[in-house]
């Protein structure tokens, strides 16, 4: 595709709310020969955009691609779109307000469908029509003055003690107000609420504390999702045509003169406000997307729990491989990490999915990830675009994945799979971090239990392990001998008591150190502790064999060995034993070759 490439920067890129404008944007670019991609900006397997507050989204991503920004509420603040618009990008704001940012706005006109709701409310005989909502939101602000202006329209002056505060956009909301209300003494007979999923939460308290719904108190939500006709009583709503709010915001990119669009909301009324129910249609064709519905759910359902074993399953494979993605929808996909040494504005792509993105660790800054390869793979007349997510979890901000999807406006907000599959990800990279240090420390502590801490020879522990195994070959195998040879250093105490013990410890790591380069790899040196040694010389193929490396033993160790600008010399006394045809007993061999090392050292003092 040749046209143009605009960005939705959205908390969640999928859901009933988001979902559903993505979809509406993606329809009509599609219609004028252009395509979009969806950034997630909070951090995957976020609750709710409510509760999580506003992203520190700040990184220019994709910019080099694009030719204009969507921002959706909640997505990014003020001071990224303004970034945006002094890089040359032109930018549509969705229910907020621009405040300096110069960009044009998208509005659903939230007053005009609750000014209808409050209208129809005060016709049905209510004068104590409450309001709640989560007001720190742009359009639940304006929900709000539509309702204060429905009001005054009849002549009721709003009551303050009729305002309440939801909290969230939730079902939780809804219930805490319903508390509230009972409490009070149910001071409203009708109550408008800020969202569907607030009206619902509140409807489901008032039934389960004994309360009858409209009979006691007539509800309005707003937003008309799919659940508010299936309720029981079926939910009265403001619906804001999404398709038609995500239509206005790429026309607006795509040419537009306008600086702001408002795009009318409708009153839906139903049972829960006190009218007769409409009636569920039972067609074919219904009965038909109500199955489809129900596969769908199946699908999803089956998608999480296959990537939930896949990445987070203890047989689980690298998960930067990104195979993982053949269980989603996901059609081609790739992963960067952030480079560390590029105070993170180049990324590394260190997996893909179905294309080919270059070398293996290439470095792509972040105004040009993801590739373009990954955009002709997306084909948004069948909803299939490019949607990006943060890698990100509590202990680390590991980069970005982007992959080539279905949008999912069917599903709450943060349920659709690329959040999910950021969010399993970012904790099977943690794990992985996690399991090689602990390898890393298992492995410390393993060598710490064998080795000795100055040379890191084998010590004592892994010396009998060795020992046993060169005892054990003598009972097997007819012919074999080993020899047990235990060294000590002449003159060592005098290069401590004269230099220091820093100079001794110097000294044994150069003896170490040329013990083990005279030696087979067969063959073993350990450190007993102090300036003794012992060597296992391993299938010696005569009985005197041991003589040579012996010799060579005080050659190497007589060798002067520079400290500290001095040079030092040290001789060695050493002491052999050679086991015999058949069975050998390593203790007894290594007591042997201790008392020849002492008359050894004995022979050496005479003379």
């Amino acid at each position: 595709m040749s046209g143009r490439t605009f960005g939705i920067l959205s908390p969640f890129v999928g859901g009933d709310y988001y979902g559903a404008i993505v979809e509406g944007i993606n329809t009509a670019a599609v219609a004028g020969g252009d395509r979009v991609m969806a950034m997630q900006t909070l951090d995957p397997g976020a609750h709710s955009a409510d509760r999580s507050g506003l992203p520190d989204f700040r990184r220019p991503l994709a910019w080099d691609h694009l030719d204009g920004l969507v921002v959706l509420p909640g997505a990014i603040g003020a001071d990224y779109a303004a970034a945006a618009r002094r890089a040359g990008l032109p930018v549509v704001m969705v229910a907020q307000d621009a405040g300096d940012t110069g960009a044009s706005v998208v509005l659903a006109d939230n007053r005009s469908g609750v000014r209808e709701a409050v209208a129809h409310l005060i016709e049905n005989g209510h004068r104590r029509i409450a309001f709640a909502g989560y007001l720190t939101h742009f359009d639940l602000r304006e929900r709000h003055e539509g309702y204060r202006e429905g009001l005054l329209a009849h002549g009721i002056t709003p009551d303050p003690e009729l305002l309440f505060d939801t909290g969230d956009n939730h079902e939780s909301g809804g219930v805490a107000v319903a508390d509230t209300l009972i409490a009070a003494g149910m001071p409203a007979t009708a109550i408008v609420l800020g969202t569907d999923r607030n009206a619902m939460g509140l409807i489901g308290r008032m039934i389960a504390t004994g309360h009858d719904v409209p009979g006691d108190l007539a509800v309005v939500g707003f937003d008309d999702i799919a659940d508010a006709a299936y309720l029981r009583p079926a939910l009265s709503s403001v619906r804001q045509p999404l398709d038609r709010v995500g239509a206005a915001a790429y026309e607006l990119l795509a040419g537009g003169t306008a600086t702001l669009v408002q795009v009318p909301t409708v009153f839906q009324p139903r049972r829960s406000c006190g009218c007769p129910d409409a009636g569920l249609p039972v067609s074919e064709p219904h009965t038909r997307e109500l199955f489809t519905q129900v596969q769908y759910l199946q699908s999803t359902l089956n998608i999480q729990y296959e990537l939930g074993i896949a990445l987070l399953g203890t047989q689980q494979a690298d998960a930067r491989t990104l195979a993982w993605l053949g269980l989603t929808p996901a059609s081609a996909g790739c992963l960067g990490l952030w480079d560390d040494d590029l105070e993170k504005d180049h990324l590394r792509l260190v997996g893909e999915f179905r294309i080919g993105v270059g070398a293996p660790d290439a470095e792509v800054p972040v105004v040009r990830f993801p590739p373009a390869a990954l955009f002709a793979r997306a084909d948004g007349a069948a909803g299939d675009i490019v949607f990006t997510v943060p890698i990100r979890s509590r202990t680390k901000d590991w980069g970005m994945l982007a992959a080539v999807s279905r949008i999912q406006s069917a599903t709450p907000p943060g349920r659709e799979t690329m959040n999910q599959s950021g969010a399993l990800l970012a904790s099977a990279l943690d794990y992985q971090v996690m399991m090689a240090a602990l390898r890393e420390q298992e492995e410390r502590l393993r060598t710490a239990a064998l080795r000795d801490h100055l040379t890191g020879l084998p010590n004592r522990v892994l010396l009998e392990d060795r020992l046993a195994q060169a005892e054990g070959r003598a009972g097997r195998e007819p012919g074999y001998r080993f020899a047990v040879l235990l060294l000590d250093l002449d003159g060592f105490k005098a290069v401590n008591d004269s230099l220091g013990h820093a100079a001794g410890d110097v000294l044994l790591i150069e003896v170490a150190r040329r013990l083990t380069a005279l030696l087979r790899r067969s063959d073993t040196v350990a450190r007993l502790g102090g300036d003794e040694f012992v060597v296992l010389i391993d299938g010696l193929t005569h009985p005197d064999a041991y003589q040579r490396v012996c010799d060579a033993i005080q050659k190497a160790v007589a060798e002067p060995i520079a400290i500290d600008g001095r040079t030092v010399s040290v001789g060695v006394s050493i002491g052999v034993a050679v086991s015999g045809d058949g069975p050998a007993d390593s203790d007894h061999l290594l007591r042997e070759a201790d008392a020849a090392m002492y008359r050894a050292k004995s022979a050496g003092r005479r003379r």
